[in-house]
Formats: structure tokens, sequence, C-alpha cells
């Protein structure tokens, strides 16, 4: 079965030869019509990660809209929310002599130390107030244990601690994720990595994403993502209606 990119540059050189009006229409409306084995994940959209934030993602913002929109295809909508502690292990601010960036080890191997953000009951931590998604059922909160980071909605960073995530999916019979959210190279990958490990069929929509790239990382994390069968599309590549 060919990909959505894959449909997407074949129904462009047959508009560069003056074919595309001849496509039967069935054909060209081929999109991915998400059903009730599917649900949205919604990642970490708050205030930390947008422009103001503690945090902030180069035009996280510019993902609200995209995501409310792709939201009417979906029964099935799963909210994440950053929520550390006050001196949490993640931060630079926990260690004498750390800046935000760098790294130290922990009992889990090598952490990123971030500025502090997403503090618990704060409005640094709150969802972006556009963000509107009334149908959602569940909101996942990650990175509460003070000495754990967790970037995947399914697993924190020490590769043991669950969230229940998983359990709640299958047990629902949801079996195809459609991830977006911030940050695409952080916890939409790890979200979306762990997801496949889960035995979930998985979709990252690009254009409801953005990236912080970090010496790197938005190609390193497309590059791990790819190697583990997580499928790259657009909003546009999903059906509305």
């Amino acid at each position: 079965m060919s990909t959505p990119t894959q449909r997407r540059a074949f129904l462009q050189s047959l508009s560069a030869a003056g074919l595309a009006a001849a496509l039967p229409r069935a054909f060209a409306a081929d999109a991915l019509k998400p059903g009730a084995d599917a649900a949205l994940i919604v990642v970490d959209v708050q205030n930390c990660f947008v422009t103001g934030g503690t945090l902030p993602v180069a035009k996280g913002e510019e993902v609200v809209p995209v995501i409310n929109k792709i939201s009417a295809a979906f029964a099935n909508i799963v909210v994440t929310q950053d929520w550390h502690t006050p001196g949490h292990a993640s931060f630079a601010s926990s260690y004498g002599g750390k800046k935000p960036f760098e790294t130290t080890t922990l009992k889990y191997g090598q952490q990123v130390l971030w500025p502090d953000h997403c503090v618990q009951g704060t409005d640094d931590a709150a969802l972006h107030k556009d963000l509107k998604l009334p149908t959602a059922q569940l909101i996942i909160r990650k990175g509460y244990n003070k000495g754990v980071d967790s970037y995947s909605a399914f697993e924190e960073a020490d590769r043991k601690t669950v969230t229940g995530l998983a359990g709640y999916l299958k047990a629902r019979g949801i079996k195809k994720l459609y991830i977006t959210g911030l940050a695409t190279d952080f916890c939409v990958a790890w979200t979306a990595m762990d997801a496949r490990k889960a035995g979930f069929e998985v979709y990252v929509v690009e254009d409801a994403c953005r990236g912080i790239d970090l010496n790197g990382s938005l190609a390193a994390a497309w590059k791990q993502m790819t190697a583990k069968g997580v499928k790259r599309i657009q909003s546009s590549d999903i059906a509305l209606a």
C-alpha cells in the first residue's frame, strides 16, 4: 500500500503532465479516515512550550489551529501535560553550576537539563487557551515523579514506569494513533516510538507538531521514528468528512 506522501508525489507528477483531471475521483480522494479504532494524541500543547512560556518551542502555537481542525475526524482524543514538581530532577536550577541544555547523569542515564517549566498547578503548565478539544476523554500527566523525567506518554525516562495509557487504549479497542503536539524531537518522538513498541500503528502529523532541534535532534528524531515504523504524514492526508 502506498503512503500518503507517495500518493501526493504521484498526483503532483500527473498534474505536471496535465493528467490529474483524468484520475478517478475515488483515487484522488484517497485520504486516511480515522475510525472507531483510532485516537488522536495531543502532546503537551501547554503555555510553557509556546511563545512567552518558560521553554518555548519556536512557533509552537501554530500547531493549535491545525490540531483543532483535524480533531473533528476523531471519536477518541487523549491529551498529555508535562506536570513537574518544583525542584524537579530535570531542571538545571536543581544543580549548582549547571545551566539549561547542559546534561547530567541520573540513575536511569543521561538527562538533558531544562529551564524550570510546567510546574504543577501554574499557568505555565496549563493547556493553551485556544486548544478546543471538547470531546477529549483523557488527560495523561507526566513528569510528576520528582526524580524521573518523562517525555513519553507511555513510559517515564527510566523506561520502567508506565503511565497506563497503553492499557487504556487497548481496553477500548484502539489500534491506530495519530500523534501531534510539542515538541517533535522530544515528547512527540518518544511517545510515537513507545506507541510502536506497544504494538500500535502510528502516524505523526508533521504540520501539527513543532520541534526544538537541539544539536540536530529534529533530524535524528525523524530518522529514529522512521526506523521504528512510524509513518510521517500531513494534516491534509486526513479526511475530515
